[in-house]
This record gives structure tokens, C-alpha cells and sequence, in this order.
């Protein structure tokens, strides 16, 4: 499933960047990556996409921080992560003292 937003948002990140075509060919070879010119149109025009380890890479070449934003994957409310202390030791709970014992009616 082709995703107009990646294409667009990769393109626009690019220019954003100043780089051309060949400078990011360039910048991906430098990592190993080897993508022709082509590829590189191919993806910005939302004929292709890239792998998710080329496309954090590419984030990384776009000084791309947000990539859920930048991509369109937006929550709608933030992601709240709560940590929880996990005590081994656990007192037994404590029972309230009374003055006075009442006793229940009998049947």
C-alpha cells in the first residue's frame, strides 16, 4: 500500500535540506546504501516506498526528529507510558483494632 505522505514528506524534507537527488545518492552510499537517482525520484513521486531502515536513515540524512508527525502518523492523544514500582516485599494488610465486639443475631 503506497502512502502519498511518505512521498511527499521525503521530498519536501529534501528540498527543506537543500540536497539534491545526487547529494542524498551520495549521503546513502556513504552508509552503505547504494540507490540510484531514479530510486531516490521513484520514492519522492510515491512510486515506491523505502524499507523502514532505509527510511530512518533518510530521516537521519533530512535531520528528521518527528518521524511519526512528519509522516502523518499522528496520535491523537499522547502516548502516556506510566511505570510501575513492583514491591517484592509485601507487608500483610493490617486489620483495624475495635473497643467493642457485637455479636450477630442468631437464627
Amino acid at each position: 500500500m503506497k502512502n502519498e505522505t511518505i512521498a511527499k514528506a521525503l521530498k519536501e524534507s529534501r528540498k527543506q535540506n537543500a540536497l539534491s537527488v545526487k547529494e542524498v545518492a551520495a549521503k546513502l552510499h556513504d552508509k552503505s546504501l547504494d540507490f540510484s537517482e531514479k530510486t531516490i525520484y521513484g520514492r519522492e513521486n510515491g512510486q515506491s516506498q523505502p524499507n523502514a531502515d532505509t527510511l530512518l536513515i533518510l530521516c537521519e540524512i533530512y535531520n528528521i526528529h518527528n518521524i511519526l508527525g512528519t509522516f502523518g502518523y499522528i496520535e491523537k492523544q499522547p502516548l502516556e507510558i506510566q511505570y510501575h514500582h513492583r514491591n517484592t516485599k509485601k507487608s500483610p494488610p493490617q486489620m483495624k483494632q475495635t473497643d467493642s465486639i457485637t455479636a450477630l443475631p442468631t437464627s
